[in-house]
């Protein structure tokens, strides 16, 4: 279907992404981003984005090594470079951060998952890791953690936004209006497809080290132990599983999230979006987060499962942990403490994200639907 000039904007609100004049420069970078024909997308009969391309610097030059993020004067353009580095490195911070913070909590769910029997609930789980391991047993493979995911969490984001408006002038205005959570379904599950390809062998050796006492320290002695006995092929052996278990919950993850915070402004807060504070509406991404994480939990946690059982045993297949957990097992053991992790995970990691959007003159992400009268307006 072809789309003429006029009719290919984005088909996403522009309250949710316009930059305010309060644009502020991050990483120290003095590049400028130029490009006084480009088209910025909004929903049909949304106010535009205004061009301030009669001031920015002609010649754009990006460093290689450098992340660009343009001055106050310029603000962010829509889907520019600038756009997708601030989206990518928001998502570097909130996957990165967040999961190696909970990490103690991941070893003692990664351990009732492998040794039930063992470790039979999350206090006694904590026990035994604290009396056999000590302190440090808790943190075992905070490294590959914080690589793996931080490399994850910059493909999540940062796919998200470019397969979001790819889809949008797929499917044209009206379509990708009508149907804008489908648009969000499509984008996240094909971000998470890409990132689960960086995430895949850091995860495999996370949980070799957590799970396997004496096996590694960590990273540095864990992965080319991990290539000798599995060969380079065995860091992709849970690849199918981990795509089982993450794009389900990304899909529910940002859905949910954009559903429950156009709710909450619209049925709990009368105060309009524009006229919250900026603690609020974090506030409000955070319980948005927090909410959709429960979710995302329960409908990722059969192949959580299976990741964790087939990354364990050397040689095990699906057909292997179907058998010895059980369906039942399969979908309950360890999930009270992944509802927990999960939902305190989701919830900070669209905190942390969102912070870091108004950190860059980015308003937060969601918010009620302005009605057509007040698009218009």
């Amino acid at each position: 279907m072809a789309i003429s000039d006029g009719s290919r904007q984005s088909l996403l609100p522009s309250f949710l992404y316009s930059a305010p004049s309060s644009t502020k420069r991050v990483f120290g970078l003095d590049t400028s981003l130029t490009n006084a024909n480009h088209h910025h997308h909004v929903l049909p009969g949304s106010p535009s984005i205004s061009s301030s391309s009669s001031n920015v610097v002609g010649d754009a030059r990006v460093a290689s090594s450098r992340i660009v993020v343009p001055s106050p004067k310029e603000g962010i353009k829509m889907y520019s470079p600038a756009f997708y580095a601030a989206c990518t490195a928001g998502g570097i911070l909130s996957c990165g951060l967040t999961h190696t913070t909970v990490t103690p909590l991941d070893v003692v769910k990664c351990n009732m998952q492998i040794d039930p029997a063992k470790y039979k609930s999350i206090s006694s789980g904590f026990g035994v890791l604290l009396k056999e391991q000590g302190a440090k047993g808790l943190f075992k493979g905070w490294v590959p953690t914080l690589l793996g995911y931080s490399a994850q969490g910059a493909c999540k984001f940062g796919f998200y936004e470019f397969f979001k408006k790819y889809y949008s002038d797929i499917a044209g205005p009206e379509y990708a209006t009508k149907y804008k959570t489908l648009i969000y379904l499509a984008g996240s599950a094909s971000a998470e497809l890409i990132a689960d390809v960086a995430l895949c062998p850091m995860e495999a050796v996370k949980v070799r080290v957590q799970t396997q006492p004496g096996f590694a320290r960590g990273l540095s002695d864990g992965f080319p132990k991990f290539v000798k006995a599995e060969g380079a092929g065995g860091l992709y052996k849970g690849l199918v599983p981990l795509w089982g278990r993450q794009i389900p919950y990304t899909m529910v993850k940002f859905a949910c999230f954009e559903t429950i915070v156009e709710l909450i402004y619209k049925y709990s807060i009368p105060t309009p979006k524009d006229q919250c504070s900026k603690t609020l509406q974090l506030g409000v991404s955070f319980a948005g987060g927090y909410i959709a994480g429960v979710f995302c939990a329960v409908v990722s946690h059969p192949a959580d499962n299976l990741v964790s059982f087939l990354n364990n045993a050397k040689g095990a297949t699906v057909g292997d942990a179907v058998k010895k957990l059980g369906l039942w097992g399969l979908f309950t053991r360890g999930l009270p403490l992944r509802i927990v992790m999960i939902g305190t995970l989701t919830g900070a990691q669209w905190g942390i994200y969102d912070a870091f959007k108004v950190f860059v003159g980015l308003p937060t992400t969601g918010g009620a639907t302005p009605t057509p009268a007040a698009s218009k307006a």
